[in-house]
């Protein structure tokens, strides 16, 4: 139940078409994981706060530096030191006290990730490299948990959602993340912000979506972006969506696999 405090606070999602008393009762009731509290994370972790998501766990072994607070919003001057998990419950804490924040001052790592991600209802990435990517989204598969992800480069971004358990209007099987990326690129040929910058802003742009995303997937609300990947294009301000399909040769539920 709502306390009349939370009434008042989610009041404009409850009387929101496609949301209503009984979306914010989902929202209070849903575990969400999100992978990063770092420039993606920052405002994800925001918006999963501000409208009551129940639980949120958070996972990240890094600490604040003074060059993360370009973009990643959530932590201040005052955190530089701190574990960012830390920072983030702080933060989330202020915005939303009904909210249970669950830090987990870890790295996602094939040992550790099915076990994780098995805890929670859906699984948001917000990490910042290839093998981290692939470690969570292979997790998902197995979990059989919704996966939101996005990444950024310098003046561009990405986002979509899997549910490669789940079977397309076709009847073949939704795409996995390794029929869109079915490997790695070359080590080099993809440089970390840290060479290459990235834009502030954007980050808050893809965070912003993958909350909404995130949202879509507890309430049930709107199309969203099962085989379809959407591209940012932040120098022209252009948006695309592309469509794309199941791979029968990935290794997780490709043809090799029985499915």
């Amino acid at each position: 139940m709502l306390s009349a405090e939370e009434i008042e606070r989610y009041a404009r999602h409850i009387v929101l078409h496609g949301v209503g008393g009984p979306g914010q009762h989902k929202l209070k009731a849903a575990r969400v994981l999100v992978i990063g509290a770092g420039g993606l994370g920052s405002p994800l972790l925001q918006y999963l706060a501000a409208a009551g998501v129940g639980r949120i766990g958070v996972v990240d072994d890094d600490k604040v530096s003074l060059s993360n607070l370009q973009r990643q919003v959530l932590h201040g001057t005052s955190d530089i030191g701190r574990p960012k998990v830390e920072s983030a419950s702080a933060a989330i804490a202020r915005l939303n006290p009904h909210v249970e924040v669950v830090p987990l001052e870890t790295r996602m790592t094939s040992a550790n990730a099915r076990a994780l991600v098995a805890g929670y209802d859906v699984v948001a990435d917000g990490s910042d490299n290839f093998a981290t990517r692939y470690v969570v989204s292979d997790a998902c598969f197995y979990e059989k948990r919704p996966l939101v992800t996005a990444a950024v480069g310098a003046f561009d971004g990405s986002l979509t959602v899997l549910r490669p358990y789940e079977s397309a209007a076709t009847g073949e099987p939704n795409p996995t993340y390794r029929c869109l990326f079915p490997e790695p690129p070359p080590e080099g040929t993809v440089p970390a912000c840290t060479e290459a910058g990235v834009l502030g802003a954007l980050t808050g742009l893809l965070g912003a979506m993958m909350a909404l995303e995130v949202l879509r997937e507890i309430v049930g609300f709107g199309e969203g972006l099962v085989g379809k990947l959407l591209l940012v294009d932040a120098l022209s301000m252009r948006f695309e969506t592309l469509a794309y399909r199941w791979d029968p040769a990935n290794p997780l539920n490709g043809m090799k696999c029985g499915a």
